[in-house]
């Protein structure tokens, strides 16, 4: 059935319209310091004080990305905000203003992007305070879907790239490894009902535990602090250890073997696990590792991960490969 303006029921998308919704959705919005001119116009317009800004964009998408039987609305524009502003922070950068597109069904209570903005706004007062959401788009689609753009400062510094390791380095990380996915095989176990679908009521009760899968908190100011100290190559863990310093080895030329006693009490989740949005970097040995970091291993020579010494695969997370079809 086509939804119409007379048949839509009324506080949903399509029963105010986008109009009314950009209303009660702007005041919810964090400001950015950056912005010389924030929402309203066809653009906004954000100061670049060193003449360069990094910029990102990553999407989630209802089925492979989340699921709304087990996310508050407050949950997807934090966890949207927070996969995002890793990605600047693993450049060096300082993140200064977010861009968000929003596609969603004509039926959904207006409540939800008032929520999506509400935890747009909290984690960037959280994580990275100054920046903001600066402008974006509404649409609507059968599949909720999220869509940000991230921007970031310099500060006059050279980015820190993938591809600065060198055999030697220290290998460390800011922020946890595997509790993301800890979570979310705790969801699939315990929070489906008989027909194995995602139980709302029983994710709420399991919330203290799934948080670090539902609303990340990465380090955010440690990117910075890891430029400072002079890391020569980061990232963000948004696949998994073991696939995401694969592509950080793979950029610099060199090998990486991990400490298994490094690793936290289960090394195989902590390798496989994603969306932790942790900071993986890398640094000279004799700088010393700034505050927030812990060595878990080290480049050598060569090609490829091991741990211990063992060689071991690079397998991650894979949307085209891992994503069975199903949502909730």
């Amino acid at each position: 059935m086509t939804i119409t303006p007379e048949s839509a029921a009324p506080d949903t998308l399509g029963g105010i319209g986008e109009s009314a919704v950009l209303s009660r959705i702007f005041p919810r919005l964090p400001a950015a310091a950056s912005a010389m001119l924030g929402p309203g116009d066809d653009s906004a317009v954000v100061a670049a004080p060193d003449r360069r800004f990094v910029v990102t964009t990553d999407m989630m998408i209802h089925g492979p990305d989340f699921r709304l039987a087990w996310s508050s609305p407050h949950d997807l524009g934090w966890k949207a905000a927070a996969s995002n502003l890793a990605d600047v922070a693993a450049m060096g950068a300082v993140p200064t203003a977010l861009v968000v597109a929003i596609a969603a069904p004509a039926d959904s209570p207006v409540t939800l992007l008032e929520g999506i903005a509400d935890g747009l706004r909290d984690a960037c007062e959280s994580m990275a305070p100054g920046c903001g959401v600066v402008g974006g788009d509404l649409s609507v689609s059968a599949t909720l879907t999220i869509a940000v753009t991230a921007f970031g400062d310099l500060e006059g510094r050279a980015p820190v790239l993938r591809s600065g390791a060198s055999p030697g380095d220290i290998v460390a990380v800011a922020g946890v490894l595997g509790a993301a996915a800890a979570a979310l095989h705790l969801l699939f176990a315990e929070a489906v009902d008989a027909s194995g679908n995602p139980d709302a009521a029983l994710a709420t009760a399991l919330r203290s535990r799934t948080a670090p899968q539902l609303a990340p908190t990465p380090p955010i100011a440690a990117g910075r602090t890891a430029a400072l100290a002079g890391a020569t190559a980061m990232l963000d863990l948004s696949d998994g250890l073991a696939i995401d310093s694969a592509r950080l080895a793979r950029a610099s030329g060199v090998g990486i073997d991990f400490a298994s006693g490094a690793l936290g009490s289960d090394p195989v989740l902590a390798l496989g696990g994603g969306e932790d949005h942790s900071l993986l970097a890398t640094f000279p040995p004799e700088i010393g590792l700034p505050a927030g970091f812990r060595a878990i291993g080290v480049c050598v020579e060569g090609e490829g991960l091991t741990v211990d010494g063992a060689p071991h695969d690079s397998a991650g997370w894979d949307p085209y490969r891992d994503w069975a079809g199903s949502a909730g």
